[in-house]
């Protein structure tokens, strides 16, 4: 199984977004170190929770700050963009790092509504019709000339330059089908919500693949919100911080990480209780035996070729800590 990294730059209490940024550098130094196989920045826009608002240009700075891991988008979200300057922008990133770049899409808006039309300018959003805007960007990022009017007049620069992966990112299956047709990596989001993770989602995407410039095989990789610890009770301590996030996430509050001291002070409902334990399933806590054997059954079960680790911690100290234990148990 190959381990992957996935970073949002989280913004904890007490820090700065800068220095979300600073930390997301020093992750992948000690993960290339650790042999973790590729790094993707996250897309979160209209948020003082996270700091990874243009993954791609953080994507460029790392390229340049290490040597071997893969870099990208998991994943940039095309509503926003022009097919062009999505192909211009992976372009580039692949002329300067060749063989080492993703390009990771999703369909999400990674923003609320005051973000989105700030985004957009003002314009209704472009919520349909994103595959063919994908399909136009991967035609322009293999200097194909596109039949769309608009797009076949123009060429996207740098030409000739050694294809980026190309993965499509998905969290209810919805995008598998359409991820297999396209010969596109599949990256599946297992955290996002309770029981979405189906062995039929991945079956489809495997039966509907058709090999592309961009992939020559079915690749499936799967997102992991993970915090791991020595002990499991250290590791219980340090994730109630992201279990509590994730019940204001969903009452519709996205704020800075508060620290695991402060956490146990926090006054939870039972309602509460229960379902931070219900989202265990998505929020894997324990010791790095415990979290690796579920990694491993998982694999198992839905046939996935990579875990890709999530790791919130109000402190680098301890995110570190989750991937170096990891690694020790799977690499």
């Amino acid at each position: 199984m190959r381990l992957s990294v996935l970073d949002q730059a989280p913004i904890t209490r007490g820090n700065t977004g800068q220095g979300a940024l600073e930390k997301a550098v020093e992750l992948a130094q000690v993960t290339e170190e650790l042999g973790y196989y590729r790094l993707w920045m996250a897309e979160h826009h209209g948020s003082d929770a996270f700091a990874s608002s243009a993954p791609e240009i953080v994507a460029a700075y790392l390229a340049a700050k290490t040597k071997n891991i893969r870099l990208g988008t998991g994943g940039t979200m095309m509503m926003h963009y022009s097919p062009l300057k999505m192909a211009e922008v992976f372009k580039t990133l692949s002329a300067l790092a060749p063989g080492r770049i993703d390009y990771g899409v999703g369909r999400a808006p990674g923003g609320d509504h005051n973000a989105i039309y700030a985004l957009s300018q003002g314009a209704t959003p472009e919520l349909d019709h994103l595959y063919e805007k994908l399909d136009v960007a991967l035609e322009l990022i293999k200097d194909e000339v596109p039949d769309d009017p608009l797009y076949n007049k123009t060429i996207a620069s740098p030409e000739g330059i050694h294809l980026p992966e190309a993965w499509l990112l998905g969290s209810s299956g919805n995008s598998a089908i359409q991820a297999g047709r396209m010969g596109l990596g599949y990256s599946f989001a297992q955290f996002f919500m309770l029981g979405a993770m189906r062995k039929e989602i991945f079956e489809l995407y495997r039966s509907n693949f058709q090999p592309s410039e961009f992939m020559e095989k079915p690749e499936i990789s799967v997102a992991y919100l993970v915090t791991v610890a020595e002990t499991k009770e250290e590791a219980e301590f340090q994730a109630k911080p992201q279990d509590i996030a994730r019940i204001h996430l969903a009452q519709g509050r996205m704020e800075p990480l508060m620290t695991p001291e402060e956490a146990q002070e926090y006054p939870l409902t039972e309602a509460e209780k229960v379902g931070i334990q219900q989202n265990r399933e998505i929020h894997l806590v324990g010791t790095a035996k415990e979290v690796a054997d579920k990694l491993r059954q998982d694999q198992e079960v839905y046939g996935f070729q990579e875990a890709m680790i999530c790791s919130i911690a109000h402190s680098q100290e301890q995110r570190l800590n989750t991937y170096k234990l990891l690694a020790k148990e799977l690499l």
